[in-house]
């Protein structure tokens, strides 16, 4: 690695002398700023079940898979609001179970699919401002509620996903048989985003990567409250205090979620089939509107739960859950992501890019200490689903407790225990494929999520500060192993 610096300082030097670029009062050679490399190319390294998976198990995970990327319209439960209307349209990046795709990705995945979504089958929906074809998939929250003069109420939070989208004007809710078999035609407006953003209510998210569900499931309670104790005095001095967010009713641990809201796949897959499709399930029985109101009678179209067990075989096991039990057997039996070493290579060369992806660790374990909250691991427990579940190295680089962030990430949002500035350490695993980064996918440029850390507030400024005081090459190093994650 010295060689490598040693090499990469003299070759600049002789280029700054070229061009006359001689700067600084004691003669010394400007250093190349630091960049994101940007999504690292293929494999993907994602998207392959857990090891250890018996024929029936693979089976399932098979099923699971299909019904993930499934395209729901309204006779399946689609609506009255919605944000998608598969799970793999907001899940797609590296691989099915990952997160939003854009148009300018690598591996090439497509443009968001929300902005196409809007009209589909002659939907009368007004793309929000938001949504662009580059941009995210997103979520809307409002902070807080809205009262039927459009004024806002600040004395009463709201916190809840506001959908971008209804099934109005659509040619499977119109002049289309309801529950009685009388045809009727839903009428449902959007939401007025550009109100809520006007009264600086609005919240926005993008979808987390579901890889490793399962192994974030099977971390105990007592690891991750071990690892929350480890360190504790450097923890304290770089002004570091996470805690767990935990269940209301059975105050456990919870760790699903930007916030940490959900406690398991089988909560975190039920409610996202009714708060992102509209589609009610066992969990979830009654149809969504806006506000805490329902929709309009003439908005709902099936018998509900629309999704539930299936009591009648027929076929074969796999037609036995519902969908929602398949979304969680997909999501626990999914694998986490596998690390790359070409993050660098196109710029370094495959040698020196090793070289700098391990110095680049060793920055941020030992130098930055940003593991001391990414923790770089932590191992599962024994599991009743598989070998592949227990005992396994979850190297997910998170703690999955809540820190506060400050008034730079800030949201307005409360969850559970997590309050307005709060969030879940974010796994960085399967980081290296990632487009956007930070809760609302503000910024494409891994640096940029970075420096954002540091607010007034936060808990990650000391470790900030200690990034900041890198050489350039340094911090480009430890850029260079995050994308290899």
């Amino acid at each position: 690695m010295k060689n490598f610096v040693s090499k990469f300082a003299f070759a600049m030097t002789f280029a700054l002398l070229a061009l006359g670029m001689v700067v600084g009062v004691d003669g010394a050679f400007a250093q190349t700023p630091a960049v994101d490399p940007g999504p690292r190319g293929a494999p993907a390294g994602a998207g392959a079940p857990v090891a250890g998976l018996s024929a029936d198990q693979t089976r399932f995970f098979n099923d699971a898979l299909m019904r993930f990327q499934h395209t729901e319209g309204v006779v399946n439960g689609l609506g009255p609001t919605f944000n998608g209307d598969s799970c793999g349209l907001c899940h797609s990046q590296p691989a099915i179970g990952g997160t939003s795709p854009s148009t300018t990705a690598f591996p090439f995945v497509g443009p968001n699919p929300q902005v196409a979504l809007a009209n589909k089958n002659n939907a009368t929906n007004t793309i929000p401002f938001f949504v662009t074809a580059d941009g995210p998939v997103r979520e809307a929250r409002f902070k807080f509620v809205v009262d039927p003069d459009g004024s806002l109420d600040r004395n009463e939070p709201d916190g809840g996903v506001h959908d971008l989208f209804t099934i109005q004007g659509r040619s499977d809710a119109t002049n289309t048989p309801g529950p009685t078999g009388q045809p009727q035609t839903c009428t449902l407006a959007q939401e007025n985003f550009d109100q809520a953003q006007a009264q600086h209510n609005l919240s926005l998210r993008i979808p987390t990567p579901v890889f490793g569900g399962g192994l974030i499931e099977m971390i105990s309670d007592a690891t991750i409250l071990m690892n929350m104790q480890a360190n504790m005095g450097q923890k304290r001095q770089l002004g570091i205090h996470g805690t767990p967010n935990r269940s209301g009713n059975d105050g456990t641990i919870t760790r699903f979620g930007w916030k940490a809201q959900n406690k398991s796949l089988i909560m975190f897959s039920h409610e996202a089939y009714s708060v992102e499709i509209g589609e009610t399930n066992q969990m979830f029985p009654n149809k969504r509107g806006f506000s805490g109101n329902p929709p309009p009678a003439s908005c709902i179209f099936n018998l509900l739960p629309e999704d539930s067990t299936n009591f009648t075989v027929q076929g074969g096991t796999e037609l036995v859950p519902s969908d929602d039990d398949a979304f969680a057997t997909f999501m626990r039996f999914l694998d986490q992501p596998t690390p790359g070493s070409n993050a660098c290579a196109a710029s370094f060369g495959p040698t020196q890019c090793a070289a700098s992806i391990m110095n680049g660790q060793n920055l941020f374990i030992n130098v930055v200490n940003c593991a001391l909250c990414h923790t770089p691991s932590m191992t599962t427990d024994q599991s009743a689903f598989t070998t592949g579940l227990s005992g396994v190295s979850a190297n997910l680089f998170s703690d999955l407790l809540l820190h506060h962030m400050g008034q730079t990430l800030a949201d307005g949002i409360s969850q559970g225990n997590a309050g307005p500035d709060q969030f879940r350490t974010a796994p960085l695993w399967g980081l290296g494929q990632r487009i956007f980064f930070l809760h609302d996918g503000r910024t494409r440029d891994l640096l940029d999520a970075i420096r954002q850390h540091a607010s007034p507030g936060s808990e990650a400024n000391g470790s900030i500060a200690l990034f900041h005081a890198l050489s350039e090459q340094q911090k480009q190093d430890l850029l260079n192993f995050l994308r290899s994650l």
